[in-house]
């Protein structure tokens, strides 16, 4: 038998998963921030902004005042966290078994290093006990959740999903007065227009971005059971809970005063409860359009879906953006679900079903991402066929029943006679029938109607019956 190539042996290395490989260019922007070198990254800023909280503040005595070239050199060392830096911190890791405590030594060697840059009298030779000083791994992982996830909600998903949800608001005032027969449990319905069905969706997105622009993302730096326990009888006198707090807020978070060994990760729940609920929202649109295509009131371009279409019928072009997208939203809202039924509970004051369940925030952002990338690119491949939908309408000519009874029940309210039982009459000629424009006009003039509301309803077309519903429209401004 002939023996097959491994690809688990290739360099470079062949992704396991999607996000790293087909559709790595429309997520590769979380990798700066949700991948495990961005973790990385963040613990070592934390250690390093440790480092330089504590000898600012003259909180520990004996400890240097740092220069300013000593600080720009330290930070220098997170802004330079590069290829090589990776390598050699797996390395670390690989002696230590310990992703956090692989930090420290590593910043430590680095600290040994200053004098190469800075010269033999640098402070920064002496610091090395200083590193980690008071802290547990969970104060410098929950804080470095906290800035990743901050910043790839605030620098890269929010402005993707800002973005699509501009394009449906445009997309809704083009086509505000464009008459649309709705559909009430899949079946023909009071008129409306696109734009204002589309308007809805914005709307309804929109405010989950609010929720999501709202959302607090919380730290602490309070020792291995939350009680400053090592702080306290160490240095005591200090106000810790002041300097733990100046030093969370100085991070642009918000602190967190009352803790277990970890952060409780509520803010997390919370934040992944809300993106969940803006996919969810937003597969109800990739549906609605999948439909809108489907009966033709939206064509598509078949350049800006990228493809052939279907591989045996030539006429087809496949609403596949939308499709990628429901899938993708529903991966993520898997994954989002779970992160949020799982890290608000921690055993007692700490277990680690954390470590390997926060892993996978990346994955979930990623796979909405994606969603969001396929439901721009195919709304913005769509073109309206208003005729289309100007041809369904003249055929349901039986949805201005309702029209013609609340007309007659406001006539009976009025004390007009002979204006009795209008829903039932209307049901007599509208249900499961089609009615055509002759038969609804010679019902209507056949029910007494005074003048002005015979001829308001003589000349009402499904296609005129839509309300203020283009007027609603301007609710998204």
């Amino acid at each position: 038998m002939t023996t097959r190539i491994s690809f688990a042996d290739l360099e470079p290395p062949i992704a396991l998963g999607p996000l790293d490989g087909r559709y790595r260019a429309a997520v590769a922007p979380l990798v700066d921030h949700l991948s495990e070198a961005a973790l990385n990254r963040a613990r070592l800023q934390v250690e390093v902004e440790w480092l330089i909280h504590l000898t600012s503040h003259g909180v520990l005595p004996g400890a240097p005042t740092l220069s300013d070239a000593e600080v720009a050199y330290l930070r220098d060392v997170v802004a330079t966290f590069g290829a090589a830096e990776i390598t050699e911190l797996a390395e670390i890791e690989a002696e230590t078994r310990h992703d956090v405590k692989a930090i420290e030594y590593f910043l430590k060697r680095r600290l040994a290093r200053a004098a190469e840059v800075l010269g033999e009298g640098t402070a920064l030779s002496g610091v090395g006990e200083i590193v980690h000083i008071f802290c547990t791994s969970e104060d410098i992982n929950n804080l470095s959740y906290a800035l990743t996830v901050r910043d790839a909600v605030g620098q890269v998903w929010l402005p993707a999903a800002t973005g699509l949800v501009d394009d449906l608001a445009a997309m809704a005032r083009a086509n505000a007065e464009v008459p649309m027969l709705s559909r009430t449990h899949g079946q023909a319905a009071t008129p409306t227009t696109l734009g204002k069905e589309l308007a809805v969706l914005a709307h309804r997105l929109r405010r989950q971005l609010r929720r999501v622009e709202g959302a607090q993302f919380l730290g602490k730096i309070n020792g291995a059971t939350g009680t400053y326990g090592a702080h306290t009888i160490s240095v005591p006198g200090v106000d810790w809970e002041a300097v733990a707090r100046s030093f969370v807020e100085g991070l642009g978070l918000t602190w967190n005063p009352l803790t277990t060994q970890i952060e409780s990760h509520d803010w997390q729940a919370e934040l992944y409860a809300d993106v969940a609920r803006f996919n969810r929202v937003l597969h109800n649109l990739a549906t609605d359009v999948w439909t809108y295509i489907s009966l033709g009131y939206f064509a598509q371009r078949l350049s800006a879906q990228g493809s052939t279409g279907s591989s045996t019928m030539p006429h087809k072009v496949n609403p596949i953006r939308f499709e990628n997208a429901e899938a993708n939203l529903e991966i993520s809202c898997a994954l989002l679900d779970t992160l949020s039924a799982t890290l608000v509970t921690s055993r007692l004051q700490r277990d680690l079903t954390d470590s390997t369940t926060q892993r996978n925030i990346g994955v979930a952002f990623g796979h909405s991402l994606l969603a969001i990338d396929n439901v721009r690119r195919g709304l913005a491949g769509l073109d309206v066929d208003a005729a289309a939908m100007e041809r369904d309408l003249d055929g349901n000519w039986e949805v201005l029943g309702e029209a013609v009874q609340s007309a007659m029940r406001a006539l009976q309210v009025a004390g007009v006679e002979g204006m009795a039982d209008p829903y039932e009459r209307l049901k007599e000629l509208t249900r499961g029938r089609r009615v055509d424009a002759e038969g609804m006009r010679t019902f209507i003039a056949g029910l007494g109607l005074p003048d002005d509301v015979r001829a308001r309803l003589m000349a009402l077309t499904p296609a005129g019956y839509t309300g203020i519903a283009a007027r609603l429209v301007r609710h998204l401004d």
